[in-house]
């Protein structure tokens, strides 16, 4: 079923986070602005969209800095309020979204977004199938357990590597920005690839 907000969504900006649909990601919020969006999206759809800070952004934080044009839709899966008024919270990647024009600018942002679809696919492909035990094997690496992935469908897998991958949060955005999920599923295969036979290359930050 698509997924389409009847509102402007709360836009989340962070300098080193990429989400993928089918992900989740773990989130830390406290910031006053931040903790508001929270307590609205609570009340309203319960969804916010996470967006990549653009270069610059220190310049600007506690100000509007800019935020690249794609992002991932997400959805509140566990909220725990704690007691200095920070939030913990876990996200579900949903959907691809474009965001358009912004509806409101203080004290965070919120846009309208268009949803971007995915190139169809089938589990039973040959070549997904192929590509699927390929990534399976990354997937492992990466996170150390042997039986991680067995009964993933192939869209989770592909982004749940994009996830835990030691890439760069551009590159993260330049494969979600793949209509494509068996091509994405092969790029960051490749890139993965490069990058364990070259480990001194940088990797991911700390997100907030």
């Amino acid at each position: 079923m698509e997924i389409v907000p009847r509102q402007p969504v709360p836009v989340f900006p962070l300098p080193n986070v990429v989400l993928f649909p089918h992900a989740v990601v773990p989130l830390h919020i406290f910031e006053l602005r931040y903790r508001t969006m929270v307590r609205d999206a609570l009340s309203a759809e319960r969804l916010i969209a996470l967006a990549l800070l653009k270069p610059g952004w220190e310049h600007d934080y506690h100000g509007s800095p800019e935020f690249h044009p794609l992002g991932c839709l997400a959805r509140f899966e566990e909220v725990e309020w704690l007691p200095d008024d920070r939030y913990d919270l876990k996200l579900l990647g949903l959907v691809r979204v474009r965001f358009g024009t912004a509806a409101r600018e203080y004290p965070y942002r919120a846009v309208r977004v268009e949803v971007l679809p995915e190139e169809p696919y089938t589990e039973d492909d040959p070549l997904v199938a192929s590509e699927r035990a390929a990534l399976l094997d990354v997937y492992r690496r990466l996170v150390g357990r042997p039986e991680a992935g067995v009964e993933v469908p192939f869209g989770s897998l592909v982004n749940g590597v994009c996830m835990v991958a030691p890439l760069e949060p551009e590159v993260k955005l330049a494969l979600l920005s793949l209509d494509s999920v068996v091509e994405r599923g092969h790029r960051v295969r490749e890139l993965v690839a490069r990058r364990l036979h070259h480990p001194g290359r940088a990797g991911q930050g700390e997100h907030n």
